[in-house]
């Protein structure tokens, strides 16, 4: 149902308020749609879909696609009671932390039509558009925008516009026919739509009270009297009598700390100590988040004027003020200008403009591994700076079959938490994957007595290589979902490849293959060298 109101004023003739609700029915199952297409592809198309939770031992249904609810199936149902009535149903378990972060996303997407986004839970988003529609071309272009953005990328939602955000909550979940304006809508309604508990709910149906507007009808002493103050307080709000003020979801502002003197100081050690007390302040800001910094700037004010920034990175979140005080002083030492203080510095600034949280952690006996961590990520902040952000790099896996494209180098900076490489377990077999590999493949001249056979002797760099042992083929074939995958020598599709382990006379070891299916792909596969073995 989507209630479009129009705009208007209060009796005193300001602009009243005007809120959009934003209601996604099935956001677990879009999420999953979107997220995770591994999991939603797997199920049988058309299936209906649950998603379950444990309650007091016991699995009950948590939310419900339409499919399911077409099907009769309620919301608490046990999962044996539902299985009774749909053994197709596909079931998914309840993830309500990733709910609450896509929906997160969901609402600082739609800062972009207004400042004040805030959550409406459960599963819903409410926008103050008040002052901004206009630049949108009114209320009508700012919902379709918004709606048509969310169903684009994969979201089902439902809307309505109201002049208080409960109005707004209550006519996009409850869908009624069409009405004159705003309060004859509400009226409307059905008692549900006050969000009170369950229990309050059945005592007003059975009291005959169905509707909003059988509610507003009756005096409030009476109402407050048999169903309680929660009841009457809910009824003002909704009719718009009483509001609760929006708690917008905005980013918190990075940390920034500064020093004024009222005498420029002339040494640059003393800038740099006072530095270290700005430090220390920001640390205990971020301890008080329970943040770590990622980044942090330093800018030091002339009195003449200039300033001069300098900026670190770690690559682990930190907080420590002797550690991040010997990083800035490594930058003031590898500068190629000298911090030159002139006539002194009258303001210092400190931004953490980066900050990610910073979980305690246990230390392992003696403090080994943790030590460890800390020990390498220190490591790769002091070369970093020395060496460049991009001259320290980290190897990062990522899900690819094809050899090349199994790995990405990325600056350590900027890189996440490792993920753990799969470790192979020892024996006396020589390993699989070389120790180098080549990116791109370099092209090599193969002799084979038959073309789809195993090489005999090969020349690469103007060297002829006889081949006295090999092993083979291991075949990989393209990335068929991705046709570019693959791909060499600047052709657009990949081809399959037959890999070859292969030692020369003088006992050296390659890595080669042959590109494309002899006569089904290729009428001359080409031959590859794509990585050497120790």
């Amino acid at each position: 149902m989507n209630a479009m109101i129009m705009e208007g004023t209060r009796g005193d003739g300001t602009a009243a308020r005007r809120y959009l609700a934003l209601h996604f029915p099935f956001l677990p199952f879009d999420r999953l749609r979107i997220a995770r297409p591994d999991l939603w592809t797997a199920r049988p198309e058309g299936a209906p879909c649950a998603i379950v939770e444990p309650v007091r031992g016991a699995m009950h249904l948590a939310a419900l696609d339409a499919a399911a609810l077409e099907l009769g199936l309620a919301l608490g149902m046990t999962l044996a009671d539902a299985h009774a009535r749909e053994p197709d149903l596909v079931l998914f378990d309840a993830d309500p932390h990733a709910d609450q972060d896509w929906l997160e996303r969901l609402c600082d997407g739609c800062a972009r039509y207004t400042p004040i986004a805030a959550l409406d839970p459960p599963a819903g988003l409410m926008l103050d558009i008040t002052g901004c529609a206009h630049l949108w071309g009114g209320e009508a272009a700012l919902t379709h925008e918004a709606t048509h953005r969310l169903d684009r990328h994969g979201m089902e939602v439902r809307h309505a516009l109201a002049s208080t955000p409960e109005a707004a909550h209550a006519l996009a979940r409850f869908p009624i026919a069409s009405a004159p304006h705003e309060e004859a809508a509400l009226r409307r309604l059905p008692v549900e739509a006050l969000r009170l508990e369950e229990e309050s709910a059945v005592a007003l149906r059975r009291a005959g009270l169905r509707t909003v507007g059988d509610l507003a009808a009756r005096p409030a002493a009476t109402l407050a009297a048999r169903f309680g103050e929660e009841a009457v307080d809910a009824l003002h709000r909704l009719l718009g009598l009483g509001q609760r003020p929006l708690a917008p979801r905005r980013p918190r502002p990075a940390i920034r700390v500064e020093r004024r003197f009222p005498e420029p100081m002339a040494s640059t050690a003393h800038a740099l100590s006072v530095l270290s007390e700005m430090i220390a302040e920001a640390g205990e800001r971020l301890a008080e988040r329970g943040q770590g910094g990622r980044r942090f700037e330093a800018v030091f004010f002339r009195s003449d004027g200039l300033a001069f920034p300098l900026r670190v990175e770690t690559s682990l979140p930190v907080r420590d003020a002797p550690a991040i005080l010997r990083l800035i002083e490594e930058k003031v030492d590898g500068l190629s200008d000298p911090l030159d203080p002139g006539f002194g510095f009258d303001m210092l600034r400190l931004t953490v403009p980066r900050a990610e949280p910073m979980a305690p952690t246990q230390l392992a006996l003696e403090g080994g591994e943790a030590r460890r961590e800390e020990g390498i990520a220190a490591l790769i902040d002091r070369l970093s700076i020395r060496a460049g952000r991009m001259q320290i790099q980290r190897l990062h896996p990522r899900d690819s079959h094809i050899p090349e494209q199994a790995q990405l180098a990325l600056p350590a900076m900027e890189s996440s938490a490792p993920a753990p490489w799969p470790r192979q377990e020892a024996s006396g077999d020589p390993p699989m994957r070389p120790l180098h590999l080549f990116d791109p493949p370099q092209p090599i001249d193969v002799i084979a007595e038959v073309p789809d056979g195993p090489p005999h002797r090969f020349r690469w760099r103007r060297a002829l290589h006889e081949v006295t042992r090999y092993e083979g083929p291991e075949r990989i074939a393209p990335e068929w979902w991705t046709a570019p995958g693959g791909a060499v020598a600047g052709e657009s599709i990949g081809r399959t490849r037959d890999y070859y382990r292969v030692e020369d006379a003088r006992g050296r070891r390659y890595w080669i293959f042959r590109y494309g299916l002899y006569g089904a792909e290729a009428a001359r596969p080409g031959w590859y060298l794509h990585g050497l073995f120790a």
